[in-house]
């Protein structure tokens, strides 16, 4: 795929919670493309509409005004989302965690496990397959969250606020896993963060302040 294409284009992309005077405005008619191999860095404050943008992006909210348009060949397994905070279910393990988004699909369940273990080794987390999430750090588990991404070779994948609760070197560790998975698929990363630290590791950053998009600050 040429890193030209288009995966999924915003023009004027609008989101409203509520009306009239009790209306919030999370989103104020932001453009933006997202081409295939994109490193994007949506960065701002906490509030400031880079989680309702993402949604958007995701197709989990659908835009009050303007458009959200996906290419016709991204499929709804295309895109792999990794959200903030604990996203693994606690009665599975971490290898089954992995793999459920596969078996979900119809994966026979040794292939499912397999291409989960190998996801799980690309991201340095071979060695807690066994464990349950409750016995693993915040850290061990977004890093977790990604092998899962992985494992379903996504085209775009989207990561809101990832590092959001963790410290500097759980949080590299976790865009590690990020930016291996998305090289790996060769997919798109999309990931919202405050931590400048964490922005300036991807090729884009675009500043969000008060739901609005501002230009592009691109890094040669």
């Amino acid at each position: 795929m040429s890193s030209d294409d288009v995966l999924v284009s915003c023009t004027d992309a609008a989101l409203t919670f509520g009306r009239g005077a009790q209306a919030v405005v999370a989103v104020h008619g932001a453009d933006l493309k997202i081409r295939a191999g994109d490193r994007l860095a949506v960065v701002g404050p906490s509030g400031s509409g880079k989680s309702s943008l993402l949604h958007l992006i995701a197709g989990l909210e659908q835009p009050t005004h303007g458009t959200v348009t996906r290419t016709d060949s991204l499929g709804p397994n295309d895109v792999g989302l990794v959200f903030q905070g604990d996203s693994l279910i606690p009665a599975l393990n971490v290898a089954e965690n992995t793999a459920l988004p596969l078996v979900l699909t119809d994966r026979a369940e040794d292939e499912a496990r397999q291409t989960a273990l190998a996801a799980l080794a690309l991201v340095d987390a071979a060695d807690l397959a066994e464990r349950l999430p409750e016995e693993i750090s915040g850290g061990q588990a977004q890093r977790v969250a990604a092998a899962r991404v992985l494992a379903q070779a996504p085209r775009l994948i989207l990561a809101d606020e990832p590092t959001g609760r963790l410290d500097h070197a759980a949080g590299a560790r976790v865009l590690d896993a990020l930016l291996t998975a998305a090289d790996h698929t060769d997919a798109a990363l999309v990931v919202t963060t405050h931590d400048p630290a964490v922005a300036a590791r991807l090729t884009v950053r675009r500043l969000m302040r008060d739901g609005r998009l501002l230009a592009p600050e691109e890094v040669s």
